[in-house]
Parts: structure tokens; sequence; C-alpha cells
């Protein structure tokens, strides 16, 4: 089964979730995945922490510690029900 969303991490060690999300996105990772949403989970809150990930190639964005309502809006925004 493909999955449906990555949560990942931008301060990963050994690889980024920067330099993971280009090798997802440039088909590295399989065409299956090339499209699927990709969420940044990251402490980085500084101003252009968020456009930097947008940039990257990930589909949204949000800070630690975690907020459950934010977190339920974003995957809410991204998973599609079938």
């Amino acid at each position: 089964m493909p999955y449906t969303i990555v949560l990942i991490d931008c301060q990963m060690p050994v690889m980024d979730g920067y330099e993971a999300t280009i090798n997802i996105r440039s088909g590295d990772c399989g065409e299956l995945h090339q499209d699927i949403p990709i969420i940044a989970m990251t402490a980085n809150a500084m101003t252009g922490d968020k456009e930097k990930c947008l940039d990257t190639g990930m589909s949204d964005y949000f800070t630690k510690p975690i907020d459950q309502e934010a977190i339920l809006t974003i995957l809410k925004k991204w998973i599609k029900h079938k």
C-alpha cells in the first residue's frame, strides 16, 4: 500500500529533511511518491524557515512543540479520504 503523507523532521542526522524532500520530489524514491504531501516538523520558527521548507518542495510546515489542533488541521488539509 502506498504512503499517504510524510511528516518529516528538518534536522535529522545523516540526511536532513530538506535533502530527503529533494530526493523524494526528484523521483529518487520512486515516481509513485513524487507528489506525496510532505509536511515539515521543525523547531525552527524563525523568519524564512517556512519559506525554506516550501521552496525545498515540502507541502506544508508546522513547528514543535506540536499543537494538536494545528497538526489535525494540517492533516485534514492534505490527507484525501477515499
